[in-house]
C-alpha cells in the first residue's frame, strides 16, 4: 500500500460508526497534541474528540478528491471532499509518522455548498 493509499485508509477508519465508537482505538489514530477545527467552528483537542465521538449520533460519509502533500519526511497534508446526506464539507489532515507510526495530529473541516 502506497502512502497515499495509507492515509486514505486511515481517514476513511475515522469516519467508520466501529472507529468512532472505540475510544481505544480512535485514541490510537490521534496525536496527543491533536487538534481540530470543526465545520461547526468549534476547536476540540483530542480528549473532547475521544470522549465526544461515542456520544454523536452517526451519519455515513464518504470521500472524494483525495489528494495528498508531504511536508516533511515525517509529516504529510492531505485533503478531500467529505459528503453525507446532509452536508459537504473541505477537509483537511495532518499526519505525523513517528515509532512507525501514522497519527492525525491536526484536522479541519469547512462546510461547502460543491457536491
Amino acid at each position: 500500500m502506497d502512502l497515499s493509499q495509507t492515509l486514505l485508509h486511515l481517514e476513511q477508519s475515522l469516519l467508520m460508526q466501529s472507529t468512532r465508537c472505540n475510544a481505544e482505538e480512535v485514541s490510537h489514530l490521534l496525536a496527543d497534541d491533536f487538534i481540530e477545527f470543526g465545520a461547526s467552528g468549534m476547536i476540540w483537542s483530542k480528549a473532547q474528540v475521544v470522549e465526544q465521538l461515542p456520544q454523536d449520533i452517526f451519519t455515513p460519509r464518504t470521500i472524494s478528491r483525495f489528494t495528498t502533500k508531504r511536508l516533511s519526511e515525517c509529516t504529510v497534508l492531505v485533503t478531500y471532499h467529505c459528503h453525507s446526506a446532509a452536508s459537504n464539507s473541505l477537509r483537511s489532515s495532518i499526519w505525523r509518522k513517528q515509532d512507525e507510526q501514522w497519527q492525525m495530529i491536526f484536522h479541519q473541516g469547512t462546510i461547502s455548498s460543491m457536491a
